[in-house]
């Protein structure tokens, strides 16, 4: 599910609770989408994930609360509430729930 909302400008927002969690589901909310990248939220329940695949732009995942683990490139990388990682360009990467969690995307395009 997508939920796309204004975000408002020039205010302190609580990151962790600017989105919701929901039971067996994924839940995301676009932050800022523009030509040259987005910043997404998401709330992933646990079990919950995306399938291996790839991006022709570099990704940060940064972990809000919970935990999440990361397959980069083959490799595990477990990324823990206030961390984050890279996800190169190019390099297939899934992401999976094995406790619930949230996080913020932000792409880079170019």
């Amino acid at each position: 599910m997508n939920t796309r909302n204004e975000t408002p400008k020039a205010k302190a927002i609580n990151i962790a609770e600017y989105i919701e969690y929901s039971s067996g589901s994924i839940v995301s909310k676009t932050i800022i989408q523009r030509v040259v990248g987005t910043i997404t939220l998401f709330a992933f329940d646990a079990g919950q994930g995306l399938s291996e695949h790839t991006a022709p732009f570099d990704a940060m995942v940064q972990v809000i609360d919970g935990e999440a683990e990361l397959v980069i490139g083959g490799e595990k990388v477990t990324v823990h509430a206030g961390s984050f990682a890279i996800m190169p360009a190019d390099i297939p990467h899934a992401v999976n729930a094995v406790k619930r969690f949230k996080m913020v995307l932000t792409m880079i395009r170019g």
